[in-house]
């Protein structure tokens, strides 16, 4: 098959090019615009493979978008591009709208008009994937439920708003125009190239930086975390074999409290680097500020696909985080440039009936 995959050198879309690409039956077009969290050193592994090409370009811009379609034959487009991070979402917002809401739209738009224009033959084969987040879900009590594909949207930030509105229109392209698509909503990914200013990749950093490991409120926020190679897998699944129009919950069965997550990485870093003055890593956590509109707790039900498609977790969080420790450890190659560029401003912090900045609109 031959896959157009948006947003291939982020955390997330770099794993799907990576798996995808590491079948040589495969042709990977990883088009992507090179924001901040894009990285091509995510692609090193297959960079060099002739079922691979990279193509930087914006989703925004349709008609590049069907030029793609059309030069490269494309059977399946998988569309990871979106903004993605809570905390600038709701410093500013605008990028979010622009990306995650306009560049679905112009994206739909380019794969109709391919689609259209395949043989009836080719037109068998052809998907549109549209990869979301459990955040369009909203909240959930601590003591109880689980989102399934069912559960009503009641996004609680500009971000998951974004996504939310971007799957609506995803829906609406397959009921109105016939567009064949799928779906799919997962929960928190962790593991190897994950951009530093996420919550797994920051505590590891700041903890071998000896910075103090922020924990927001009282961390007892509750995320499901999903090894993000075991959502490669799913993602490719869906893509190739999920049924038309409907969507799918990718979870890891491994809910935790931040404060948790947190501790746990910690204890992962005494046994592995023990700091100098003989201390605990532990001892650098502090409890800051809330985020505004944080939502208490995520939890994802996903036996629709393990029932549907067979897919499961391989991966235990204990697993999955010892060797996402290991990685960031070997492999400062990669996250020492992002982490000297980045630095260490904390971002969304802006609280109710404040002004967003001129610069972040």
């Amino acid at each position: 098959m031959r896959f157009l995959i948006t947003g291939g050198a982020g955390f997330i879309g770099s794993a799907v090019c990576r798996h995808v690409a590491s079948d040589p039956s495969n042709f990977v077009l990883n088009f992507d615009k090179l924001t901040y969290a894009g990285n091509l050193a995510s692609l090193k592994s297959i960079d060099n493979q002739p079922n691979y090409k990279f193509v930087r370009g914006d989703i925004c811009d349709g008609a590049r978008v069907l030029d793609l379609l059309r030069a490269h034959d494309i059977d399946i487009v998988m569309h990871l591009a979106a903004e993605s991070h809570v905390d600038r979402s709701i410093d500013g917002p605008n990028a979010f709208i622009q990306t995650n809401v306009v560049g679905t739209f112009q994206m739909l738009n380019a794969a109709r008009t391919y689609y259209e224009e395949l043989s009836s033959e080719k037109r068998k084969s052809f998907r549109f994937h549209h990869i979301s987040t459990d955040e369009v879900f909203g909240d959930l009590p601590f003591d109880s439920g689980v989102f399934t594909e069912e559960t009503p949207y009641a996004p609680s930030s500009p971000y998951s708003a974004s996504k939310a509105s971007s799957d609506h229109l995803v829906r609406a392209w397959h009921e109105t125009y016939g567009l064949p698509v799928v779906l799919s909503n997962c929960s928190n990914n962790y593991g190897p190239f994950h951009f530093p200013e996420k919550l797994i990749p920051l505590v590891i950093l700041n903890a071998l930086d000896e910075r103090e490991l922020p924990v927001y409120g009282k961390g007892e926020n509750v995320r499901d975390w999903l090894f993000v190679e075991d959502h490669a897998r799913a993602l490719h699944l869906i893509a190739t074999a999920g049924v038309l129009g409907e969507s799918y919950n990718i979870g890891g069965n491994a809910e935790r409290r931040n404060i948790d997550v947190v501790s746990s990485i910690c204890a992962i870093l005494d046994r592995k680097r023990p700091r100098v003055n003989g201390a605990f890593y532990a001892d650098l956590i502090r409890m800051v500020s809330d985020r505004p509109g944080h939502d208490r707790r995520y939890a994802i039900d996903a036996s629709k696909i393990k029932r549907e498609l067979d897919w499961e977790p391989s991966q235990t969080f204990e697993s999955g985080l010892e060797a996402t420790v290991d990685w960031y450890l070997e492999n400062d190659w990669w996250w020492g440039p992002i982490r000297e560029k980045q630095g260490y401003q904390r971002l969304g912090t802006l609280r109710p009936g404040e002004n967003i900045s001129e610069s972040a609109l």
